[in-house]
């Protein structure tokens, strides 16, 4: 479905992601994981178009996507929860969700795919009328990832999901990652927690100073002593 070949990313001058490669299939769950710098939301802002990629090609669904424009990745069938949530505080959550879905003009499958996310995160049917910023952490959360899911991706893009969050919380957001692959949504995701990502994830990659440090089945990585005494707390 997606495949990074030898890609770098810059900002300025500084060289963030230093050919990576990487590929996922289609129903997959695959992480990045790796410490703070390691240039994994890099990652993720280049292939939604936020970032250009100054070498290296990226390819999805077999059509390239260096130098797509970000609205045009989302129509393509990527859509990004990003680092920190961007909800728009000052509208409400349903105002929100519509923003998922503005490049879209199917209103019958926009209503379902909007039911399905209510199904999937049942505060927000509680709090649709609520203005997005007076909402917890969690429920802004849940609403990013749901506005992401409004677009009605063949790819979710998913940037630190668990940031911040109270383990009951976590636990929610990871499950809710593995339904939302149980229906028919390959994820890539972004994720701090190794531990909790590796426990979902088919595959994982490891990035060290924004480059592949190593990669492979996610539980063999979790076994793995070195990412164990790295990331996992061993």
């Amino acid at each position: 479905m997606l495949e990074l070949d030898e890609i770098h990313v810059y900002y300025g001058n500084i060289a963030a992601v230093k050919g990576l490669s990487l590929t996922v299939y289609p129903g997959e769950i695959v992480t990045l994981i790796g410490s703070n710098g390691a240039g994994k939301s890099t990652t993720l802002r280049a292939i939604s178009g936020l970032l250009p990629v100054r070498r290296g090609t990226m390819t999805f669904l077999g059509r390239q996507l260096n130098g797509v424009p970000d609205h045009e990745v989302v129509r393509r069938g990527i859509a990004h929860s990003p680092e920190g949530r961007r909800i728009f505080p000052r509208m409400t959550v349903d105002e929100n969700l519509d923003m998922g879905a503005f490049l879209r003009k199917d209103k019958e499958a926009i209503a379902a795919d909007r039911e399905m996310i209510l199904e999937l995160f049942p505060r927000l049917r509680e709090r649709l009328d609520q203005k997005a910023g007076t909402m917890s952490g969690g429920e802004q959360q849940m609403l990013a990832v749901g506005r992401a899911m409004m677009a009605r991706p063949q790819l979710l893009l998913l940037d630190e999901p668990s940031m911040g969050l109270a383990p009951v919380l976590v636990d929610v957001i990871f499950e809710t990652i593995v339904r939302i692959r149980e229906q028919g949504t390959t994820v890539l995701l972004v994720e701090q927690n190794a531990l909790a990502a590796l426990d979902v994830a088919d595959r994982a990659y490891v990035l060290e100073s924004g480059s592949l440090k190593l990669h492979g089945p996610a539980d063999e990585l979790a076994e793995d002593p070195e990412i164990v005494k790295a990331y996992l707390g061993g």
